[in-house]
């Protein structure tokens, strides 16, 4: 049979009154159409009708102009064109399909929200109204006819314009299996993102708090702010946490923080307030804040908020362009840590940097400008070393650096690539309270080096390729007798990535001296099945030790120790990097190993780390520990995890977790058990149970789509 497609414009405009003419054009496709002399019309076979955003399916169609009324024979299929699709057996609708009843129907909301019906009426094209439903964003199969959970009601009507859902004596099941009932229940169909109304309860169950229950409430302000309250309650804590969001054209702003009375600390108001803010400014600038005040040193880990044991509030101004870098900070630090006070620690800092690169007219290569001042505040007005730390209490400081750069590479015949280079700097000291030092201290340092490295590639059996790089440097920094406060560069880390650096010192406030000589060797090996190999090693050489580094750094001595590192990576998710440090009797004085690999159905990440003592980075004992962290898909749905940290000195578990994640397409239940072992005069050990439960199609908080399911044949 030849179809036939009939565009009924024409007539459809003459049926109509004439003050809608333009409003109520109309389509019409169908394989058969009828017309009788009455004006009535029957299309047959294959019906579709679009009106304006709206479109129909049908099996047969009867439109009559005296009522101006469609009576449909399905099955039948109307969808708005924003988001909500109504299949029926049978309807009798409005011309322009915004009012009507339809039967045996069902109702489906942005693919997600499904409420079923025996009849549905529409009214003024916004209501949809039913009677006697069942609603869930669970896939129903006839093998399977339970859902996991869904909202039986005597009936809902929906509001398209509000995208708003109300239930009159609804009732809430989980496989079937009543839970509780409520009376009359307003909830977000799932194409709206942000309604006022209560969220999903969450349960929390801890050692030091007991059994609690948190509900939160949301409430919209407006299309760019929101607050959301969140009471929680257990028979040891009465606690509100308070989350404030607001957007503007060119950034946004969140604040977060609870109140709380609990039985920890009796008779006294805990809590904490975290804040953040970021704006694109003028000029492509960009400008960061952040406040975070607590309460107490324990209330973070109480509450399970963070494991934060050093606070920064403070402003940031940034902008990053090709050939320029600006950064201006003011901040504050306060220390919860144990045993670290904050009357002597610097706890107000200021810093302002300004870096430029560009080619120099007559050097050629590449050159670098750099502005820098620091400024160090400690609150405390005591100008010598009463706690032993090696750094008078009071001690302020402020700085301010000027430096250039330059390096400039040549390629030899032989394929030797040769450099050149040098630093110079100049650096002006402002202290006080401290009396082993003067009020101000000028200092100028210059570094100049060269360096030789001769990059081999060879390609291999099977399409490998091998890159073999063996690399010398020496560099000359002269010897200074003045004397600086050090603040920045009390921490050394020796690795592939400073080998080569003409100072391997965290800051400025030390640099790097005398007559020194690196090396090292690297290898690459690239398959043509997508995964790499690479090994690097190298040592510096000093012409004498200057006692600048730590012993536990690797760069103590004449010669420092070996190191040596190696990374593997594969096109099915693995990732090695391990990083060692071996002196002259093959001993380790530094070992670091990290494993990460993803995989969908699995993964894991662990972590090994050992550090010798040194009193002079403030370690008393050495240090090994271990981290591990991992998931595997238990099965359709079902995901677990596990974390850790082991601290092998002390011989104990740092921490401990267990969790479990159950997804399907109408709802995410995530179940976690978690042990903190650590302790101290403030904190205690605590045993921490959560589980949390979010439903799909209610508001667009979570879209299970990727995980439906089809029904089984």
């Amino acid at each position: 049979m030849i179809r036939l497609r009939a565009l009924l414009l024409a007539w459809l405009i003459a049926s109509a009154p004439a003050a809608a003419l333009a409003e109520d054009a109309a389509t019409l496709v169908a394989d058969r159409i009828f017309l009788t002399g009455t004006g009535t019309l029957t299309a047959e076979g294959h019906v579709e009708v679009f009106f304006a955003d709206a479109r129909l399916t049908a099996a047969a169609i009867i439109y009559d102009p005296a009522s101006d009324r469609l009576t449909i024979t399905g099955p039948l299929t109307v969808e708005d064109g924003r988001g909500t699709v109504i299949m029926a057996d049978a309807a009798s609708l409005s011309r322009d399909m915004t009012d009507g009843i339809l039967d045996s129907a069902r109702m489906v909301i942005d693919q997600q929200m499904q409420i079923a019906s025996n009849r549905i009426v529409r009214e003024a094209g916004r209501y949809t109204r039913m009677e006697r439903v069942v609603a869930s964003a669970c896939e129903v199969c006839p093998s399977d006819p339970i859902p996991l959970w869904e909202i039986r009601a005597e009936r809902v009507v929906h509001d398209q314009q509000e995208r708003q859902l109300y239930f009159d004596h609804a009732q809430f099941r989980v496989m079937g299996l009543p839970i509780f009932y409520a009376p009359w229940l307003r909830m977000p169909d799932p194409t709206l993102d942000r309604a006022t109304g209560f969220l999903l309860p969450s349960i929390r169950s801890t050692s030091n708090l007991g059994v609690g229950i948190k509900v939160p409430y949301f409430i919209t302000l407006g299309d760019s702010r929101d607050v959301t309250l969140a009471p929680y309650v257990s028979g040891r804590t009465s606690t509100l946490e308070f989350r404030y969001r607001q957007a503007f054209e060119n950034g946004r702003v969140e604040v977060q923080g609870a109140v709380s009375r609990d039985d920890i600390l009796p008779d006294e108001t805990r809590g904490y307030l975290f804040g953040t803010g970021s704006f694109d400014l003028p000029e492509k600038f960009k400008l960061t804040a952040e406040i975070r005040l607590v309460s107490d040193p324990a209330y973070l880990l109480d509450y399970g908020i963070s494991d934060d044991d050093r606070l920064r509030s403070g402003v940031d101004i940034t902008r990053t362009r090709r050939n320029e870098y600006i950064y201006g900070s003011f901040a504050n630090y306060h220390s919860i840590r144990e045993g670290e006070g904050n009357s002597t620690t610097p706890t107000t800092l200021g810093a302002l940097v300004y870096e430029r690169r560009f080619s120099p007219a007559y050097l050629g290569g590449e050159g670098g400008l750099r502005f820098e001042t620091r400024g160090f505040y400690r609150p405390s007005t005591v100008d010598t070393d009463v706690n032993g730390d090696g750094v008078a209490d009071g001690r302020d400081v402020a700085r301010a650096s000027l430096g250039i750069d330059w390096r400039r590479n040549w390629v030899l015949e032989n394929g030797l690539v040769a450099s050149g280079m040098f630093d110079i700097g100049a650096d002006f000291y402002a202290i006080t309270q401290d009396v082993t030092f003067p009020g101000t201290v000028t200092r100028l340092t210059s570094t100049f080096g060269a360096e030789l490295r001769w990059p081999l590639l060879r390609s291999g059996a099977g399409g490998a390729v091998h890159v073999l790089e063996p690399i010398a440097q020496i560099l000359w920094t002269p010897e200074s007798n003045t004397t600086v406060p050090n603040e920045d560069s009390a921490l050394v880390e020796f690795d592939e990535g400073n080998l080569f650096a003409l100072d391997r010192f965290a800051g400025r406030d030390l640099r790097e001296e005398g007559l020194r000589t690196n090396i090292g060797l690297s290898w690459t090996r690239y398959d043509p099945d997508g995964w790499n190999l690479t090994l690097a090693g190298g040592r510096v050489f000093r012409d004498r030790d200057l006692g600048q580094f730590t012993n536990s750094s690797g760069l103590s001595g004449t010669a420092s120790d070996w190191l040596v590192s190696g990374q593997v990576q594969t096109p099915e998710g693995l990732n090695f990097v391990g990083r060692a440090l071996f002196d002259d009797d093959l001993s380790l004085t530094r070992n670091s190993l990290s494993l990460a690999w993803q995989r969908p159905e699995y993964g894991v990440s662990a972590g090994y780390l050992m550090l010798d003592a040194d009193l002079a980075e403030d370690r008393p004992e050495d240090t090994q520990e271990l981290t591990l962290s991992g998931y595997w898909q238990m099965s359709q749905g079902w995901r677990g995890r596990i974390e850790g940290r082991h601290d092998f000195t002390a011989g104990r578990t740092g921490y401990a977790g267990l969790g479990f994640e159950y997804r399907t397409e109408c709802a995410l239940i995530d179940l976690s058990l978690s042990r903190r072992f650590t302790s101290s005069t403030s904190v205690t050990p605590t045993t921490d149970f959560n589980l949390s439960v979010t439903l799909g199609g209610i508001g667009s908080g979570y879209d299970g789509q990727s995980y439906r399911r089809s029904c089984a044949r």
